[in-house]
C-alpha cells in the first residue's frame, strides 16, 4: 500500500491525494474540465448540478442551457478539451481516456485528421506529462450505416487507442454495433461500452459477449446478478465506474450505497472516474475522498483500485 496516498484519504486532504498518480478512464472530455479554468478564460462560471437527476433528457438539458454556449463552435469544442486536460494536471491525473465522438465529422469542424491533431495540439500544449489514451466515441442513437461511414477515416490514422459506445442504452439493439467493433478490434483498439448504468445486469454480460468487449463504463446493473458478476471477474472485464454521476443521475440512493463495494468484493476488478465533473463537480481526487468519507473502503482498498486504473487490464 502507498502509505503517504492512505495518510491523505485517512486525513481528508484533498491537495495530498491529487499528489498520487491515478487514471481517469472514463470521462467525456468537454465536459470533464476545470471550472476556474474556464471561468477565468470565459467570465462564466458553470456551477454543478445542484440535486439528482431525472433522466439523461434532462442532464442533456441543463448541459444546453448551462455549457452549450460556451462550447459551441469548433473554438468552443477545443476550449471544452483544454479545460479536461487542465484540470488533469491539476488533479494529478497521468492516465486519461477521452476522444472525439466520431459525429463531429459532420460537424463543419474538419476531418478526421484534423479533430485528432487538434486534439494532440492540446494535449502537448496543456498536460505533456499526462499518458493521453485518444478514444472513438459511438453515439448509439446514430444509425448503423452512418456510424460505419464516419468511423473508417478514423481507423484509418492507427492512432486512436479505443472505441466507446454511450448514449441512449435501450437507442437500438446492442447486436447492432459488432461489426464496428470487429473493425475496430482489427485495428487494435481497446473496447469499451457504456452498458449497465440504465440497463440490466444481462444486458452487461450481452453486450461484453456481442461486443467482445475488454472493459464497460459504468456497468453497475451487473451488481444485482452474482452470475454476472462472477462472469466479469473470471473474464478479467475492467468496470469503470463513476460514482457521483450515478448519485446525481438517480441511479443509487447515495455514496454510502453504492453497489461498487458488492463488485469490488466479487472479484469485479474496478476504476474510479470522473464522468462528467463539469457537471458533476467532482474530479477523480474528490471521488476517492468521497468513497473514503462515505466509508465504502479502506485506504489499501482505494489505493488498490487506483492501480487497477494505472495499466491495461
Amino acid at each position: 500500500m502507498s502509505a503517504t496516498f492512505a495518510s491523505a484519504l485517512s486525513s481528508g486532504d484533498l491537495q495530498a491525494v491529487r499528489a498520487w498518480p491515478k487514471s481517469d478512464l472514463h470521462n467525456h472530455g468537454a465536459l470533464s474540465g476545470d471550472r476556474a479554468f474556464l471561468r477565468d478564460r470565459t467570465g462564466r462560471d458553470i456551477a454543478p448540478v445542484a440535486q439528482p437527476l431525472r433522466s439523461m433528457d434532462e442532464m442533456h438539458a441543463w448541459v444546453a442551457a448551462n455549457a452549450g454556449p460556451i462550447f459551441a463552435g469548433a473554438t468552443g469544442r477545443l476550449l471544452g478539451f483544454e479545460a479536461a486536460f487542465a484540470l488533469a494536471r491539476l488533479d494529478g491525473v497521468t492516465r486519461i481516456e477521452f476522444g472525439d465522438d466520431i459525429w463531429q465529422i459532420t460537424q463543419g469542424l474538419g476531418s478526421a485528421e484534423d479533430l485528432l491533431r487538434s486534439l494532440e495540439d492540446l494535449h502537448q500544449a496543456v498536460a505533456p506529462d499526462v499518458e493521453w489514451i485518444p478514444l472513438l466515441g459511438l453515439s448509439r442513437h446514430c444509425p448503423i450505416a452512418a456510424l460505419q461511414r464516419w468511423i473508417a477515416p478514423f481507423l484509418e490514422l492507427s492512432a486512436y487507442r479505443s472505441l466507446d459506445l454511450s448514449g441512449d442504452e435501450f437507442a437500438q439493439p446492442i447486436e447492432g454495433f459488432r461489426p464496428l467493433y470487429r473493425a475496430a478490434k482489427a485495428k487494435g483498439l481497446r473496447l469499451k461500452a457504456h452498458v449497465g448504468e440504465w440497463g440490466t445486469a444481462d444486458d452487461v454480460w450481452r453486450a461484453v459477449e456481442e461486443l467482445e468487449l475488454d472493459e464497460v463504463q459504468h456497468g453497475i446493473a451487473a451488481a444485482a446478478s452474482p452470475a454476472v458478476m462472477g462472469f466479469l471477474a473470471a473474464n478479467n472485464i475492467r468496470l469503470n465506474i463513476c460514482p457521483t454521476s450515478n448519485v446525481m443521475l438517480g441511479r443509487v440512493e447515495s455514496l454510502k450505497t453504492h453497489p461498487i463495494r458488492k463488485l469490488y468484493d466479487a472479484g469485479v476488478k474496478v476504476t474510479v472516474s470522473s464522468d462528467d465533473a463539469l457537471v458533476f463537480g467532482r474530479s477523480v481526487s474528490e471521488e476517492y475522498l468521497g468513497l473514503m468519507q462515505a466509508g465504502l473502503f479502506t485506504p489499501a482498498e482505494l489505493d488498490q483500485i487506483r492501480l487497477n486504473g494505472l495499466s491495461d487490464g
